[in-house]
């Protein structure tokens, strides 16, 4: 018997999906790093700026004035030891330099960054130090940039906030323009979805401007067009061929009940008008069925499951052809109505029963009933694995298909009837041999 994967073709299998953000989304997300991004930047330069730029501007007052504090000792060593509020200058001679204090003493000639704690209270002194050391004397002027370190640190908090609201308001401005922009096309999407409810489809380009979601409408409108065309042309060519094909069959069924009908014709004969018949139904019941699946109709009815099954049943006795297999049928405690027309579950029923007599050289075939489940257990060759992954594609014939006829879309046809009806169809292992189709109908149906 052909096989088919374990999933229901009306559950598709699962893929799987690359998550994407919504175009509106991905504005807002633009517009917010955007302005995160440039806020920073500016904020980063600015620090780094300010610092290059005060240091060398300190720096070089700390070295001029050192300069100056030398050459100024040079021509008035008496007048040394004058404090200011921010710089102190300071001098050892060079027989002295056990006096110079500890953290200035190996300091190369030119501007250093000191940081001391004060022993006694414990707070941190932060100076820039210029240092010059001549071949008699050592020079040393400090500047305190406790004030410069405080105005820092509030320039950087300061910074911060304007980052911070900086970005708030690009988020904003960007929640703004996504808004607009994706206005139209949220519009568009509105109205394409409400044009699909009717037959003819409502033009889309002469409610937009001249933009590019103008010419997406147009493009729409287009393909609009020509889409329903072809479902017009299709429609009408499957309702001609349903007419053009029910005519000779009903002509058919009309000869064979006649012929029939007549006492003396031998059993032979009888027997074959009688296959003639059931083969006439079946195209009936086929093309009732196809008619449904291309126009996408549910069509309703009482369709006895049992019924159609003990029929399905008797009409594969008469083409067994001699294989030794015995066909069975185990009803359920109660009958199975379903709401659907008797021609949708004939033809989904009797590709799974085909299939298992088909298939099934010697054994059984048995047609068991559920409360909502028909259950086709035959004792056929089993499963393959490619014939479980494949088995539902159209054209696609078993493993073990190499002897019989069929173009491999039975079973493609019971899918799609399953999908139209909300039912459920598997193909599965038997628990010693053969195979298992599930036939599980929608709750309610």
């Amino acid at each position: 018997m052909s096989q088919a994967e374990p999933s229901s073709p009306a559950r598709p299998r699962r893929k799987r999906i690359t998550y994407r953000r919504r175009l509106r989304s991905r504005i807002i997300l633009s517009f917010f790093l955007l302005g995160l991004g440039l806020t920073s930047l500016i904020a980063a330069s600015t620090v780094y700026l300010r610092n290059r730029v005060e240091n060398q501007v300190i720096a070089a007052a700390l070295t001029k004035n050192n300069d100056a504090f030398a050459e100024g000792f040079y021509r008035d060593p008496n007048a040394l030891g004058i404090q200011f509020e921010k710089i102190q200058g300071r001098l050892f001679s060079k027989r002295k330099t056990d006096r110079v204090p500890e953290a200035w003493h190996d300091l190369p000639n030119g501007v250093h960054e000191i940081a001391e704690t004060d022993p006694q209270t414990g707070a941190q002194r932060v100076y820039k130090l210029a240092v010059r050391k001549d071949p008699e004397y050592w020079f040393f002027l400090a500047y305190d940039i406790a004030e410069e370190r405080e105005s820092k640190a509030r320039l950087n908090r300061a910074l911060m906030l304007s980052v911070f609201v900086f970005t708030l308001l690009s988020l904003l401005v960007g929640w703004w323009a996504a808004a607009r922009v994706m206005s139209p096309v949220t519009e568009l999407a509105q109205r394409l979805r409400r044009s699909g409810r009717s037959a003819e489809p409502e033009a889309l380009a002469s409610h937009f401007a001249e933009d590019e979601v103008g010419e997406l409408a147009k493009a729409l409108d287009d393909y609009s067009a020509r889409l329903t065309e072809v479902v017009k042309r299709d429609r009408e060519f499957n309702a001609d061929v349903s007419h053009e094909l029910r005519t000779p069959l009903a002509v058919i069924r009309g000869a064979v009940e006649l012929m029939l009908n007549k006492p003396d014709i031998d059993e032979k004969t009888r027997s074959r008008l009688q296959r003639v018949q059931r083969a006439e139904q079946q195209c009936t019941d086929l093309i009732s069925a196809l008619l449904l699946l291309s126009r996408n109709e549910r069509g309703h009815g009482a369709a006895d499951v049992g019924k159609i099954a003990e029929q399905l049943l008797d009409a594969h006795r008469g083409q067994l052809g001699g294989k030794p297999i015995q066909l069975a049928l185990d009803r359920g405690p109660t009958a199975l109505v379903v709401d659907a027309p008797e021609s949708a579950v004939v033809v989904a029923l009797n590709n799974l029963i085909g299939n298992a007599v088909k298939y099934t050289q010697e054994g059984s075939v048995t047609v068991r009933l559920h409360d909502r489940t028909v259950d086709v257990i035959d004792t056929g060759p089993g499963l393959s694995a490619e014939d479980a992954a494949r088995l539902f594609e159209r054209g696609y014939r078993g493993s073990h298909a190499e002897h019989t006829q069929g173009g491999g879309i039975g079973l493609s046809i019971v899918r799609r009837l399953c999908a139209l009806y909300g039912w459920e169809v598997r193909i599965m292992p038997g628990a010693e041999r053969g195979v298992v189709a599930k036939l599980k109908f929608a709750p309610g149906a």
